[in-house]
């Protein structure tokens, strides 16, 4: 039996529970187009990537990958509406949100870019990067159910700025950036609809006949999109006659394929097997911060069991529980709208239809919901902490930040055909870009956030010797290569572990030196003269 280690939030207002828990409200319509938008983007990005640049066949991506996926986003929000209801009702409460869940963003470009791309373009084989892209996705699913039972005490000592900094440089990069650089692509189309979603959802305006606001926003959007001829009629036709329905069906062959030769894997599986239970502790401490305190085991299980199962019906891609649990909470948001959301994108994904929405909606008209959960989280972090904490949440964005940066250099120097390496550090330094300390501090971003957040928010409470323990912690993850290192290892990263223990040691210092003496306090006498 699971331990439940969540504090109650004083965010959390009990309502009277109905004799029967309503299975949808009309703020679960606002919320479900906002994350079925939200997973549609994503599942449309892999989908594309996994067939131009893995080269993955489409048959095969639309007839394997997409329905493998659609059986993981279908269990998995099944599991978390159950969760959700169970919980409303333990806490006698109408207004529990459901956690939402869809395929790890992340996750969709490592697996590409750093499992399956180099086999690829080593092998000239889409199969058997595929086949390693499976058992890269299984071995990630393995770790983070054995993080479930280590997870929960990690939160329970892991001070609440530092899971929520990380996530909001987690939101605030990979969550935002990206999708705010489409909308000024074409901002005419846009910001027109960010404008709509940040009227909807973060004030009390409401629509006429309080229309959902993310259907309306995506709506006005495909309409300018259209009207102006940002789109293409040429291309849904084509895309039609691709269409093919795919229904799940177990791929083990490929999977013990790449599981024969798991070892080259390890490297990346491990950390990020480690960044997924240590998002999914960021993202449920959210979710408690805005009033939902959800059992962080159960939830780190559902998330390990999901990418098993993906994997094994043919989907490199895990899911895994989602930033912006408080903005589908603000939007309405309660138990039904993170199912819908999964079972419409599942049974698009059996349908094969994500060819055809790629050419009927414009990205720049779906973005938007993204840039606002970026938004919301970011803010969240600064509003949900102590405001001395504020200081230790800034910490815990700068390796994310780093990430996300040298993601951007890398990107841009193979645009152009060549890399850091060959470009070198020296010319690199002269053009204003600090490269290996970038890529220093942003190596295992989530877990040196959770350090680095953590180490702070001691040391503004003056707890010295849980500031020593923190830094010492932070050494021994760069001594294997965990965080602030290119590979995992031993002495991967030396010079950061040394810096880590004589921090830990000038902490150490200040815990022993003796406390002032306190000022003893001389009692008064008042006299009063008659």
């Amino acid at each position: 039996m699971s331990v439940d280690t969540t504090v109650e939030s004083p965010t959390a207002t009990p309502d009277p529970v109905p004799e029967r828990l309503p299975w949808w409200t009309r703020g679960d319509t606002n919320a479900f187009f906002g994350l079925g938008f939200n997973i549609l983007v994503n599942v449309l990005t892999l989908t594309t990537l996994t067939i131009a640049v893995v080269k993955i066949p489409s048959g095969d991506v639309l007839g394997t990958v997409l329905p493998a996926l659609g059986v993981a986003l279908v269990l998995g929000n099944l599991y978390y509406m159950v969760l959700a209801r169970r919980l409303a009702r333990r806490e006698g409460r109408t207004n529990v949100t459901a956690l939402p869940y869809g395929p790890s963003v992340p996750h969709m470009f490592i697996v590409v870019f750093v499992v399956m791309l180099p086999i690829y373009l080593k092998t000239n084989d889409p199969l058997q990067a595929w086949a390693a892209g499976l058992a890269w996705a299984f071995m990630i699913g393995i770790i983070v159910m054995i993080g479930a039972f280590v997870g929960p005490y990690i939160r329970k000592v892991t001070p609440r700025a530092a899971m929520l900094g990380t996530l909001a440089g987690i939101s605030i990069t990979f969550i935002a950036m990206r999708p705010a650089a489409q909308m000024w692509e074409a901002a005419w189309i846009g910001l027109p609809v960010l404008a709509i979603i940040l009227i909807g959802f973060f004030t009390d305006v409401k629509l006429p006949g309080n229309l959902p606001v993310g259907l309306v926003a995506l709506l006005v959007g495909t309409a300018i999109g259209w009207i102006g001829g940002f789109m293409s009629a040429p291309d849904v036709t084509q895309a039609a006659h691709d269409i093919a329905i795919g229904l799940p069906h177990l791929r083990l062959d490929l999977l013990f394929d790449g599981l024969s030769n798991l070892a080259p894997l390890l490297a990346t599986a491990i950390p990020l097997g480690i960044y997924n239970f240590t998002e999914a502790m960021s993202n449920v401490e959210s979710a408690a911060a805005a009033g939902d305190n959800y059992n962080l085991r159960s939830v780190l299980l559902a998330d390990g069991f999901g990418a098993v199962i993906g994997a094994g019906f043919g989907s490199p891609f895990p899911p895994a529980v989602y930033i912006g649990h408080p903005g589908w909470k603000d939007a309405g948001g309660r138990t039904g709208y993170s199912l819908a959301s999964g079972v419409s994108i599942g049974i698009m994904c059996f349908l094969g239809l994500f060819g055809v929405l790629a050419t009927l909606l414009p990205i720049p008209a779906i973005v938007p919901i993204l840039l606002y959960i970026g938004l919301l989280i970011g803010a969240q972090a600064f509003q949900a902490v102590p405001r001395l904490h504020a200081v230790a949440v800034v910490a815990a964005l700068l390796p994310n930040l780093a990430e996300w940066a040298v993601g951007q250099i890398d990107n841009a120097l193979a645009a152009a055909g060549t890399s850091a390496d060959k470009v070198g550090s020296v010319a690199l330094g002269q053009a204003g870009v600090v490269y290996d300390g970038l890529k220093t501090l942003g190596s295992g971003a989530v877990l040196a956030g959770l350090v680095l957040g953590a180490i702070v928010t001691f040391i503004l409470d003056k707890r010295f010797v849980a500031a020593t323990v923190a830094a010492t912690i932070g050494a021994l993850l760069s001594w294997f290569g965990l965080i602030h290192a290119h590979a995992v290892g031993w002495a991967a990263a030396p010079q950061v572990a040394l810096g880590y223990a004589f921090f830990a040691l000038v902490c150490l210092g200040y815990a022993l030196m003796p406390k002032p003496a306190k000022p003893v306090e001389t009692a008064t006498v008042s006299s009063k003269v008659v």
